[in-house]
């Protein structure tokens, strides 16, 4: 029977929160607002818009957004050269391939962001396939970023794993139905992951790898 591992890249397989909360809080200092960095940490992995919305409120001034936005992604792009994989990132993409698993990879990034991201993880021989951003209309924690991951992949929900490192993956993991794995290395709490809809939660990629035979992929 075919299965769908379906995996969050930005905190998840490339070690880059902290990288866009940087970036954020820049862009957002650049409009003349002053947002704590642990508020932008705890926003990241939210689409753009939204995460503006979640840190400024409803009643902000929307016609900054597309400023700001902008904004974070040319200082977030002086890194595409040199962002770096989390340990056995790779490794966990061949192996779980190797073994008969539809690896999908599910984010928020498109264009020469995702390129980068990819460039990093140096796994592309195990990736079936991207649902990008740009493939729905709603991101996380919407579950349609994860839903169409499956329809890439043509795995229902019931045999499939997602991987994710933010409260927002586990709540779109958790409304597609589908099992889902949190990891520790985007900085978002054990406790906070599991009260999201972690059903099991690990330090990064290499302790879930090193646990393959005994996880939620045995």
């Amino acid at each position: 029977m075919e299965r769908a591992a379906v995996f969050d890249v930005d905190g998840t397989l490339v070690d880059t929160n902290h990288l866009h909360v940087t970036a954020w809080w820049e862009a957002f200092r650049q409009a003349g607002h002053q947002v704590p960095m642990h508020a932008v940490h705890r926003a990241v992995g939210l689409p753009s818009t939204d995460l503006i919305a979640h840190l400024l409120g409803d009643d902000r001034d929307t016609g900054q957004d597309d400023g700001i936005s902008a904004a974070h992604k040319a200082l977030y792009g002086q890194y595409f050269d040199r962002l770096p994989a989390l340990p056995d990132a790779g490794d966990l993409l061949r192996r779980l391939a190797a073994d008969g698993w539809k690896v999908v990879l599910a984010t928020s990034a498109g264009g020469a962001e995702l390129s980068a991201l990819r460039r990093a993880i140096d796994a592309d021989d195990a990736i079936l396939a991207t649902a990008s951003a740009d493939d729905v209309d709603a991101g996380k924690p919407a579950p349609e970023p994860v839903q169409h991951a499956l329809e890439l992949a043509g795995v229902p929900a019931e045999r499939a794993v997602f991987v994710g490192d933010t409260v927002w993956d586990m709540r779109a993991g958790s409304r597609a139905g589908v099992r889902c794995v949190g990891v520790l290395c985007g900085g978002i709490p054990r406790a906070d992951l599991v009260e999201a809809g972690a059903d099991a939660v690990y330090d990064d990629p290499a302790a879930l790898l090193a646990d393959l035979a005994d996880g939620p992929f045995a």
